[in-house]
């Protein structure tokens, strides 16, 4: 016989246990009470600890003045005069006293310490029974102290004649019963007082505690801890720039990734942003002086797309995303497009030619073929010649041919200017390239449409300093838009492909201002614009500037190596 299946274990009750809550609301509140509470009562006791002592002393003290008082001429003659009676004037005149100050007692003594007068008849005429000697000595005392009425506060003071002499002495107490009635009548007025300040504390208390709630969104120290934890590692792991700003316009926040963008330090936090990055539209626009969304800048080299939320505090934080390589992405697009309808073009204008010289064959006109080849082979070749003598350096060389193929076919003429001679001594061919490039194809796009249009492009070397100069045919840039040309963003023309234009001319700009040039724009001499651009660093020192220049570098005469010049290889591609 099998036993019955054993009953499941009943559900484990959760208790919930009584300690310190998470939430810091409740945390900052219960805090916030126990230093109130604990700020009452030290105040109290402080207040409460030196309150006996002076009721003690003022008790003392107004025995003191009821005995000096008492002690008149008058009293002294009575007690050197009369016998102690408890009919005698001494008697009558301390009773007196007595009842009118609310003394507890008044005694008259002579020297011996005998009793001229005492709140029980049946005393007067015995000795006192506390010592007397001091007040008999001229001293005035003030005790706490027992006696046959109890314990009381008492002042003692010397009795003179009238020629000064001591002749006893006055004692007077005052119940110390009625000094503790005063302690403790003034307990509770002072734990009201308490009471109220403890309340308004409290009160306090929990309406910081309910703004400080609302500001956390009532969170726990730990969550607010992760929460900060977090924030730090996303922001120093994520691929985005990020600048915080405050109401002032300080940094208050910059990630690595911002740092290395911007290319400044960690030094930057807590400093004004125009002075951590200085004047321009990269300031402007992190600044919030320029508004929109995916606002492009350029910082240094780098092509920045901008974006920027206000914060609750009047603050703001910006994201910076790194376009630079997807901006030359889009750019080479551009220009291979451009190429494609230029080849397309050259390919329809070439099928024409093969069939006029097709025509003229079967025409057995062969005189007229040839002469026709030679005109059209002579235009190409004319244009690499006049480029590649005047233009030694082989990139740039490369670009304006292309960039004059390119202006035929859409009905531009683009020459040489006269006189214009740039060595083969370029220190960074890419950036000049960039720089001829970007002028050339606003120049192209101004002449374009235009009657007699042209470009001309001047070249020259002044020492280590390149000046180039682009002149047009087209309307020309008034005089108001001169300086405005060269801030990012900022065009006349459709959008391409890649969605965004207005960085060329402002590229072209801190190129040359990074080289200590400069870049502007002007009128040409018969309409149109003139750009000129100076670049300082741009050619390194003149051959006869260098030792063995006269030399290649295998110690062949210059211009006799395995690279010949670009003027040379045109001579023998002839």
């Amino acid at each position: 016989m099998t036993s019955p299946a054993a009953a499941p274990p009943p559900p484990a009750v959760r208790r919930r246990r009584l300690g310190w809550p998470r939430r810091m609301f409740s945390q900052v509140l219960l805090m916030q009470l126990a230093i109130a509470t604990g700020v009452t009562v030290l105040a109290t006791g402080l207040f409460l600890a030196p309150l006996s002592a002076q009721l003690d002393d003022q008790a003392m003290r107004r025995a003191l003045a009821i005995a000096e008082t008492t002690g008149t001429p008058r009293v002294a003659a009575d007690v050197v005069g009369t016998p102690p009676s408890a009919a005698g004037p001494v008697q009558a005149e301390a009773e007196r006293i007595r009842r009118t100050t609310g003394a507890e007692y008044v005694v008259v003594m002579d020297t011996r310490g005998v009793r001229w007068s005492h709140t029980d008849p049946a005393q007067i005429g015995r000795v006192v029974s506390t010592d007397p000697s001091a007040a008999l000595a001229g001293h005035e005392v003030m005790e706490i102290d027992s006696g046959t009425l109890g314990r009381s506060a008492r002042g003692k003071a010397p009795l003179r004649d009238g020629d000064g002499r001591i002749v006893g002495a006055v004692s007077v107490g005052i119940e110390y019963d009625s000094v503790r009635d005063r302690l403790l009548a003034a307990i509770p007025g002072l734990l009201a007082y308490a009471g109220g300040a403890l309340a308004v504390g409290a009160l306090a208390a929990y309406l910081i505690s309910r703004r400080l709630q609302r500001q956390t969104r009532d969170l726990a120290f730990s969550d607010i801890a992760a929460l900060l934890a977090e924030r730090e590692a996303m922001l120093h792991g994520i691929r985005e720039g990020v600048v915080a700003l405050d109401r002032a316009g300080r940094v208050r926040l910059i990630n690595d990734e911002a740092q290395r963008l911007l290319g400044v330090g960690p030094e930057a936090a807590g400093r004004p942003l125009d002075e951590v990055l200085g004047a321009g539209r990269t300031t402007d626009v992190l600044a919030g002086r320029v508004t929109g969304e995916d606002l492009v800048t350029v910082r240094g080299h780098r092509v920045l797309i901008a974006n920027r939320m206000p914060t609750d505090d009047g603050g703001a934080v910006a994201t910076l995303r790194d376009r630079t390589e997807l901006e030359q992405l889009g750019r080479e697009l551009d220009s291979t497009r451009g190429l494609i309808d230029a080849l397309r073009a050259q390919d329809h204008e070439h099928a024409n030619r093969l069939h006029t010289l097709l025509g003229l064959l079967e025409l057995e006109m062969h005189d007229e073929a040839v002469e026709f080849v030679t005109e059209v082979v002579g235009v190409h070749r004319a244009t690499a010649e006049q480029v590649t003598e005047k233009v030694h350096d082989p990139l740039v060389a490369a670009l304006l041919v292309g960039k004059a193929t390119v202006a035929a076919e859409r009905g531009v003429s683009l020459r040489i200017a006269p006189g214009s001679l740039l060595p083969d001594r370029v220190v960074d061919p890419r950036e000049l390239v960039t720089v001829v490039g970007n002028l050339v194809d606003n120049a192209l796009d101004a002449a374009a449409g235009t009657a007699d249009a042209r470009i001309e492009v001047a070249l020259h070397a002044e020492g280590r300093t390149a000046v180039l100069r682009v002149t047009d045919s087209g309307p020309g840039v008034p005089e108001a838009r001169r300086e405005l040309i060269f801030t990012e963003g900022w065009t006349t023309k459709e959008l391409p492909s890649h969605g965004k234009r207005g960085l060329g001319l402002p590229l072209v700009r801190r190129l040359a201002e990074r080289q200590g040039g400069s870049a502007r724009v002007g009128a040409a001499a018969d309409g149109g614009a003139e750009f000129t651009v100076v670049l300082p660093e741009a050619l390194t020192d003149a051959p006869e500037d260098r030792p063995g220049a006269d030399e290649g570098a295998d110690g062949s005469a210059a211009g006799t190596g395995p690279f010949p010049s670009p003027a040379a290889a045109t001579e023998e591609s002839r």
